[in-house]
């Protein structure tokens, strides 16, 4: 059957839009992480190794809660009495054939309350070792950002020295025809270069930071060092300042804190292990049934209850004083952190604070004037009113200007994301 050929034509453009397509998506598919913060903590939880770890012993952790709470496994003891029948028969094993056969099971039963102080004392360490793996994705998270905020910083630097040198190659070639023409001294050409090779080595050192900090970001992520990361294109848009205030701020730290939290548990925990120490005045139990057979039948019963007397009771005193300053540690430790927690919150909100000002200084007042100046100095190089060396420090002050606006909103990544581990959730 011949296919028309207006009908070949529409097959054609429908083969090459969907081939278009599937190679888009597949780009897409393949695109190496690192453009926003958030492809690369989305990677970290799942590859990280340090993470894995901790969510593994959390799940260990949470296994142990039920079999704290659980009675012993009982226990069974089989006795054979007299198996020679006062050397009647040779010895042998048989049940049976013995004079008498003892079956004994026991089962240990904990004073009232213990197995669920146990049990708790299980729960609130699960409680604490889940905090420990919160606060280890807090901080791994905590880098990522903060180290994404220096490749930003880095790459932007990079683009802007690039730039920059690329001016001064243009600089370059008008010092030239202006020496050619007589109108300047030489000496502006050999500045020109000069300014180059300090550029073109700044290049190599950007680029060296720039390898290094891919490598660590790259460690993070559990990707081989050399793997290619995209170039960080945009940062997180930072909180107003009505959201960062500190008050505020410290209710939530109070309240969410993975450290905070994690002490929390460990002090449930110690006043549990407190309650059950002081239970270890009471005795426990073990009780038992055995059946005894003779030849093949069992014409005896016998029941049994040990209780294990607690005499030693110097040794209970210091346990319980134990359980005591180990609880008042745990409150100490508790305090400690918190206090660690907020003075960390007020050195981060100070220094985001700064940078703000600084972003707003150099956006709306110093770059505007550096590039004025740089304008005015140009145009006054060209027609012989400014000299050169005049020219390069206007250059140099608004790249300046340039470098501090990047440097202080990589900054306020820096310092937003060690608010963000303080809270253990983004803002």
């Amino acid at each position: 059957m011949k296919i028309p050929q207006r009908s070949r034509s529409t097959l054609f453009i429908t083969f090459s839009v969907f081939a278009s397509v599937w190679c888009s998506a597949a780009q897409a598919q393949e695109r190496p992480p690192g453009s926003d913060v958030d492809s690369l903590l989305i990677v970290a939880k799942d590859n990280n190794p340090e993470y894995a770890a901790i969510r593994f012993e959390a799940d260990a952790a949470s296994e142990r809660v039920a079999p704290a709470g659980n009675l012993p496994d009982p226990k069974f003891l089989t006795e054979l009495r007299d198996i020679t029948r006062t050397g009647e028969q040779n010895a042998t094993l048989s049940p049976s054939r013995v004079s008498s056969t003892k079956y004994l099971l026991t089962q240990a039963l904990p004073w009232y309350g213990k197995r669920d102080l146990k049990r708790e004392i299980a729960e609130f360490e699960a409680q604490g070792t889940q905090g420990r793996a919160r606060s280890t994705w807090a901080e791994i998270g905590a880098r990522i950002k903060s180290v994404f905020a220096q490749l930003y910083y880095v790459h932007r630097n990079e683009r802007l020295t690039q730039e920059i040198l690329d001016l001064i190659v243009r600089l370059e070639k008008i010092a030239q025809v202006r020496y050619a023409g007589g109108l300047s001294a030489q000496q502006d050409v050999i500045r020109a270069q000069v300014e180059q090779t300090s550029l073109r080595n700044e290049l190599i050192a950007l680029k060296s930071e720039r390898r290094q900090l891919q490598a660590r970001m790259n460690a993070l992520l559990s990707r081989p060092a050399e793997a290619v990361l995209a170039e960080p294109e945009h940062l997180r848009p930072v909180p107003v300042p009505a959201k960062l205030n500190y008050t505020v701020l410290e209710e939530r730290v109070r309240n969410n804190n993975p450290q905070l939290f994690t002490e929390e548990a460990l002090i449930k925990s110690a006043e549990k292990n407190r309650d059950l120490t002081f239970k270890n005045r009471y005795p426990d139990f073990t009780v038992g049934v055995s059946p005894i057979q003779h030849q093949s039948s069992f014409d005896q019963w016998e029941l049994m209850v040990e209780v294990n007397i607690p005499l030693q009771q110097g040794s209970r005193r210091a346990q319980e004083r134990e359980s005591e300053a180990m609880l008042s540690a745990a409150k100490a430790r508790r305090d400690v952190t918190a206090n660690q927690v907020l003075a960390e919150l007020s050195e981060y909100l100070a220094g985001i604070d700064a940078a703000r000002h600084t972003e707003d200084l150099v956006t709306n007042s110093l770059l505007p004037q550096a590039d004025l100046t740089f304008r005015a100095a140009l145009a006054g190089y060209e027609t012989g009113k400014v000299d050169f060396a005049t020219l390069l420090d206007a250059q140099r002050q608004i790249r300046q200007a340039r470098k501090d606006q990047i440097k202080a909103r990589s900054e306020m990544q820096i310092r937003l994301a060690q608010i963000e581990k303080l809270l253990g959730e983004d803002l």
